[in-house]
This record gives C-alpha cells, sequence and structure tokens, in this order.
C-alpha cells in the first residue's frame, strides 16, 4: 500500500487486497519454517489466522474462490495442529502453490469468479493433503447486491463538494505533526516556567530599589561630593525605570504565554480530531455480512447500530474491524437462533443485533449484543472441565465472570461442529488480545435464553495516553492507567516467602514480588526504603507485583512511536515527552509480563527488600531447606521456626542453587534423591565454590546405607542424619551444634 493512502479512501476491495497482501507474508514465513522446525506449533496457529482472516475479507467482498481456497487452506493447517496430518515437503509445495494463488486472486479479476479449473484443481490438491479435510466447490455467492469491487468507480476528487473536500496524508507523517503539537506544548509549558522566573527578577530589582532609597537616606545628612549625590540620584531613577520595564515586559510575557499556550493546544486538539472518523466509516461491510451470512445459515438477523456518528480513532478503528467482525459472525452463527426455533421459544421470527458506540468518562464503549439463545453457564462449566483447563472441584467454584473469561482463551469453542464460518475456537482470542494491544478491556456476559453481550472499553485515541509514572533506578517510566491492576505500599511485614519467592496476598490470593531493576537488568539500590512501592499487573495467565523505587503522579502523555529502526525494543512500546522537556519511556505491560515470566521461571529471583532481609539475618538464622517432598519440606520447616528459625524452602536441587547463589544463609538441609540436581551434587557445588564452601550442609535422607553416609561426607556434609531424627531431637541438636541457637 502506498503511504499516501487515506484508508477511509480506500473501497473494500482496496482492503481486501491489502488483507492479502500482509497475510501472505504470514503464510509465506510459517510455510518455510515448518521443513526446518520440528515442533511448528506457533507456525501452525500463525498460518491457521493468517487463512482465517483472508477467508473472512474475501466473504466480505465476495470473492468466492479465494473464500473456498482459504478455507481448505485453513482445514489443512487445522488438521496439521491436531497431528492428524504431518506436512512432507511435497506437501508444502502444494500449499505454497495456494498462497501464490490466494495473491494472484487478489489482483486478477477474472480468477474472481466462479468457476475456475486452475483454482478448483488446487483446491482439490490441498484437500486430497489430509483424508480428514472435505473438498468444496467453489459456487458464486448467493445473491449480488452490489457490483463487483473491481467495477467500482470513484468520484473524481474535482467533482466533489468543497465541503467534503480532503487530502491524503500518511500516517507517518500525521504522526511526525502529532509530535511537532506535543513538543509546541512543552514548549509553552517551559515559557511558563520562564514567565514565573521573571516574577523573581521583578522582586529582586524592587528590593534593589528600596535599598538605593535607603542608601540616600542614610547619606541625605552627611555632607559628599555633588558628584556622587548625582550618581546616586541616577542610579535610584534607572532602577525606577528598570523595574517599570520590567514589570511591563513581565504582563506582556505572561499574556504571550498564555496565548502560546492555548494556540499549542488547540493545534493539538485539531491534530487529534484529524485522526477520528465516524464509527459508520468502518462498518459500512457489517450489515451486509450479517444478511448474507443469516441466509446462507437459513436464518433472519437484523442489525442495529446507535451512535455511528461517534468519532473514533482511525488506528483504533481500523484494528477493531477484524475484532467486530469477529463477535458479529459468532452472533449469527452461535447465537441467533433459527426462525422455528425463535417462534416456539415465543420470540420474534428475525433476530437482532446491536451495536452501541458511546463516548464515556473519557473512553469509548462499544457494545455488542444479541437475542439469541446465549449461553448456558453449566454447559461452559462442564466444557472448562471437559477441555482439562482446570478440574471440576475448581470449576464449580468459578463465578459467572471467570467462566465467561474462558471463552477468550486461543483455541476455546462451545461448538461440536466445524464449519467454514466457525467452530474451530479461532477468533475471539484475537479479539482478546487485539483489544489488550490498544489498551483496553473486554468482558462478556450471558443470559441463558435471552442472549449475549460483549462490552469493549477503549481509549478515545492511540495518540495520548493517561499514565502512571514511577521511577526506577533514577528513570522515569511510564503505564498505561488502564493496564494496571492496582498500586499500593507494602511494608516489609506484609512480604512473605514460598519456594524462596517473596509475595504478599491481595484480595486472599498470592501475588509474586518481582523487582523491576531484575526485570530491567538495572543496578541494585545502593539504600531500601522503609516500604515498597508496588504496580500490580497481569495477563491472563499470569499476575505479579512489581516493584519500583517510588510513584511519580500520573500524567498525560503525548505518544511517541520509536524509531523503526530500533526493532521491538523489551517490555517497551513507545516513548514521550513531559512537560519539562525530558523523555519518558512508555512499558509495553503484555511484553514485561512475559519478562517477568521468564525471570521467576529461571529461579533466580532476587530480594525484594534486601535490607529486610539482611536485618532478619541478623536477628534470626536464616535456613534453607531443600526436599523435593512437600511433606517433608514443611515438617522441617515448621520444626526449625517452632525455635525460631527463618526458613525458606526449596522444591529440588536446582532450585536450592538458584536460592543459594541470590541470597545469604547459614544452614543448607538437603534431601538426597531429587530431580535436576541430587543432594550429594548439591553438597560438592556449595562446598566447591569459593563464597559459599564454609556454609554448613546437613543431609537428611531415608537411606540409611553405610556407602550413602560416606559419599554423603565426602561431598562435604557436616551430618548425615535420616529422616527418623524427625521423632526425636537429633536434627534439632544437629542444628544448634552447627549454627547455634535460632
Amino acid at each position: 500500500m502506498n503511504e499516501d493512502a487515506d484508508l477511509s479512501q480506500l473501497s473494500l476491495f482496496d482492503l481486501f487486497k491489502m488483507e492479502v497482501t500482509t497475510q501472505v507474508v504470514v503464510l509465506n514465513n510459517c510455510l518455510l519454517a515448518l521443513e526446518t522446525n520440528p515442533d511448528p506449533k506457533s507456525e501452525l496457529a500463525a498460518l491457521m489466522r493468517a487463512a482465517h482472516c483472508i477467508k473472512g475479507a474475501a466473504r466480505i467482498v465476495q470473492i468466492e474462490p479465494a473464500v473456498t481456497l482459504a478455507h481448505v487452506m485453513e482445514d489443512c493447517f487445522s488438521a496439521a495442529q491436531v497431528g492428524k496430518v504431518n506436512l512432507t515437503a511435497d506437501d508444502i509445495d502444494v500449499l505454497l502453490q495456494g498462497v501464490d494463488m490466494l495473491q494472484n486472486i487478489a489482483t486478477n479479476a477474472e480468477l474472481q469468479q466462479g468457476n475456475q479449473p486452475q483454482i478448483q484443481s488446487l483446491v482439490n490438491a490441498i484437500a486430497n493433503i489430509s483424508t480428514t479435510v472435505n473438498i468444496p466447490a467453489i459456487v458464486p455467492a448467493l445473491d449480488i447486491l452490489q457490483p463487483p469491487p473491481q467495477s467500482e468507480v470513484r468520484q473524481p476528487e474535482a467533482l466533489v463538494s468543497p465541503q467534503n473536500q480532503t487530502v491524503r496524508v500518511s500516517t507517518d507523517n500525521l504522526n511526525r505533526l502529532m509530535g511537532l503539537a506535543g513538543e509546541t506544548i512543552v514548549s509553552s509549558k517551559w515559557l511558563e516556567s520562564f514567565t514565573e522566573s521573571f516574577v523573581q527578577v521583578r522582586s529582586n530589582q524592587i528590593e534593589l530599589s528600596k535599598l538605593i532609597v535607603k542608601l540616600q537616606e542614610l547619606v541625605s545628612d552627611r555632607p559628599l561630593d555633588k558628584h556622587l549625590q548625582e550618581h546616586l540620584s541616577t542610579v535610584h531613577q534607572k532602577t525606577s525605570e528598570c523595574t517599570r520595564l520590567i514589570s511591563d515586559r513581565q504582563t506582556e510575557l505572561e499574556s504571550f504565554s498564555q496565548r502560546s499556550g492555548n494556540l499549542a493546544h488547540r493545534l493539538y486538539r485539531e491534530l487529534i480530531v484529524t485522526r477520528m472518523c465516524p464509527f459508520t466509516e468502518g462498518w459500512q461491510g457489517f450489515p451486509r455480512m450479517v444478511r448474507d451470512l443469516a441466509r446462507q445459515l437459513g436464518k433472519r438477523v437484523n442489525l442495529e447500530i446507535k451512535g455511528q456518528h461517534t468519532l473514533v480513532d482511525r488506528d483504533i478503528l481500523e484494528r477493531l474491524e477484524a475484532c467486530l467482525t469477529q463477535i458479529l459472525r459468532n452472533a449469527v452463527d452461535h447465537g441467533i437462533e433459527s426462525p422455528p426455533e425463535r417462534i416456539a421459544q415465543g420470540k420474534p421470527e428475525a433476530g437482532t443485533i446491536g451495536i452501541e458506540v458511546v463516548h464515556r468518562a473519557g473512553m469509548l464503549f462499544i457494545t455488542i449484543s444479541d437475542d439469541g439463545r446465549g449461553i448456558d453457564l453449566e454447559f461452559l462449566r462442564q466444557e472448562v472441565v471437559k477441555k482439562q483447563l482446570v478440574n471440576a472441584d475448581i470449576a464449580m467454584q468459578l463465578t459467572e465472570a471467570e467462566l465467561m473469561e474462558f471463552l477468550l482463551l486461543p483455541g476455546f469453542s462451545t461448538t461440536q461442529t466445524i464449519t467454514e464460518i466457525s467452530g474451530r475456537g479461532v477468533g475471539l482470542d484475537i479479539v482478546h488480545n487485539t483489544v489488550r494491544e490498544v489498551g483496553g478491556t473486554v468482558r462478556a456476559v450471558s443470559q441463558p435464553g435471552t442472549g449475549m453481550s460483549f462490552y469493549l472499553q477503549l481509549p478515545l485515541t492511540l495518540s495520548i495516553v493517561r499514565t502512571l509514572l514511577v521511577e526506577i533506578a533514577d528513570e522515569p517510566y511510564a503505564f498505561g492507567l488502564t493496564r494496571i491492576n492496582q498500586v499500593l505500599m507494602l511494608s516489609p511485614s506484609e512480604i512473605a516467602m514460598s519456594e524462596n519467592r517473596p509475595f504478599f496476598w491481595l484480595n486472599h490470593q498470592p501475588v509474586e514480588l518481582i523487582s523491576a531493576r531484575q526485570v530491567f537488568e538495572l543496578p541494585l539500590p545502593t539504600a531500601n526504603p522503609d516500604s515498597l512501592a508496588v504496580v500490580v499487573i497481569s495477563d491472563r495467565l499470569h499476575h505479579y507485583g512489581l516493584v519500583v523505587d517510588r510513584f511519580i503522579g500520573e500524567y498525560t502523555l503525548v505518544v511517541r512511536p520509536l524509531d523503526s529502526r530500533l526493532g521491538k525494543i523489551p517490555n517497551i512500546s513507545a516513548a514521550a515527552l513531559m512537560d519539562n522537556g525530558n523523555p519518558v519511556l512508555i512499558i509495553d505491560v503484555e511484553d514485561l509480563v512475559r519478562s517477568m515470566t521468564k525471570v521467576v521461571a529461571s529461579g533466580q529471583l532476587s530480594q525484594v527488600n534486601q535490607s529486610t532481609q539482611q536485618t532478619l539475618s541478623r536477628t534470626h538464622k536464616r535456613i534453607l531447606v531443600v526436599d523435593d517432598s512437600i511433606t517433608v519440606r514443611e515438617m522441617e520447616r515448621k520444626l526449625l521456626e517452632n525455635h525460631h528459625y527463618q526458613v525458606d524452602v526449596a522444591v529440588n536441587g536446582m532450585d536450592g542453587w538458584n536460592a543459594l547463589r541470590t541470597s545469604d544463609y547459614d544452614l543448607v538441609i538437603t534431601d538426597i534423591d531429587m530431580p535436576r540436581m541430587n543432594g550429594f551434587e548439591l553438597t560438592s557445588q556449595i562446598k566447591t565454590h569459593p563464597q559459599l564452601k564454609n556454609i554448613p550442609v546437613i543431609i537428611v535422607s531415608y537411606k540409611d546405607r553405610q556407602e550413602d553416609r560416606i559419599q554423603g561426607l565426602e561431598a562435604g556434609a557436616d551430618y548425615y542424619l535420616t529422616k527418623s531424627s524427625f521423632h526425636d531431637d537429633t536434627l534439632l541438636q544437629a542444628v544448634i551444634d552447627l549454627i547455634g541457637q535460632g
């Protein structure tokens, strides 16, 4: 696509060509990757999504050959994903031919008509890759209500009425203008501070004038040289003139500063408006899509749209098109009943789907609802258990809101039949991910027998964002407020340890704590605060508390995209300028959560408040218990804590080794038989490490063989005990012998 093209000026067919061009790149890259990747789960998922997107786009513009070809390719990828077919190099050759044909269909009007032998032959070849894939025939659309896209004729710009004249501006140019407008706001803020400094200058000038008057009074009674008297008089006169001049200039500067600030904000608001368009510009294809799909399914559906003139950011509208399409398709296919079913239930024969778009409380709200069958919550609960997402006991405790969240998981589908329209579980997870990417939220609500609703809450624009500024290692970072679950200050007494991982309790749920300095690979602080500033963030699978140095406050920032030459910067999505002109990085929360998950998985968590840990080590002896049996771990922990020792636990030898390298311990108690690293290996690692070799080690094992005792002591263990020692004072006495009382 030419960068100078404005999306609002493109036809649906132009958008279809753009979609094909984008998805063909994904298809080619992922198909080639299949030949070298032994575990191509992500590639197959991407191939399914790409084919699904092309199929949906082709259906909107009624290009049936592309619909059929993309559908059979999607079936093939689906079969490969579930292991029903193993794609060979020959199979990939055929699929690559299919990709080429999709590209050709998008650009060749002749191929866009039905009953093309070469396309049908290719469809058959792809279907034959797997016996589980049906071979569909290419047929024209049921009913054509508009001329084919390739015959559309745009009205020449010269004939457009003056009121509707437009100028095409590339997104990059508009972003640069937005950036410049943001900088003018920053400059106007600087001018305000400069104006304020004039107040101090004026105050000093007035004080100087008073001092000169006082000096004249002091010397008035003394005989002075005539020239000195004249000089004093001249100085006083000049000082008075300067005071008046500064006062006048201050007034003028304040007026100019105010005008400049107002102008900068007006310029910025006008540019914001240029990025906005009525919602009606993005939904032209929805009524036709709903109508054709309903006819295909033998249903009657009315689409009602409220707030179609509500202004929406063009970028947001473009990203939402696929989301809204998916929700509408699900509503027609799964939600709205057939006419006989509706009549039997006392409903009108024709179903209704409503879209409402409104601005509320500085946000954009889009509601998509239908009056269909909804989702039976108990059936959904059973499906969640059936798909082994949770066990039956937990499923019974899930609330309605928690159950509905499963609909947004990748690959989750409640239908038992896979059709050209739906059933693969591809769709609602894309809705969730897209909405999250633009800083919004999506919520699903079902009323069984009455209907289903999706509530999308989105920012008004992607150009500005309301943020929380925090400080990490003396640098500011910004979190979008919509991406934050909660912020709070924690005292050391609220921090607990489990498996050598710090956490705190929030709404009766444990939340792991991770230092922002560790995630960003920044140096540890030289001093530790009395309380911790914590930002709670999450995705659908993980929930973390990020410990930052301090909260700065809430700011509205002008988003500046990063230079594309930098590539994807980990954990960062964009940048902005603060009021004082200093740059600030905006956090990519999704990426940050992934980074935090990797840190947790590494088992090398640093302590979030080292000063607290150091204080504890001086007043309580710290012991690390390493055992893969939770029963043994807890028995030893309780025994030792009852005697005033501070105890951390590790689930295996490697976990214990990582804990030893990140924290200080007075004693290690370890089992022998453990995964990843056994007790002998752990003891040997400790005793050969230059910084850890002086830490005493007690081996506690069920094994009571002489050779095991010898091997343990040869590895460097200070004591070798059997687990029968739990029942007397042997273990406790060994601990006291090595490190003293707790």
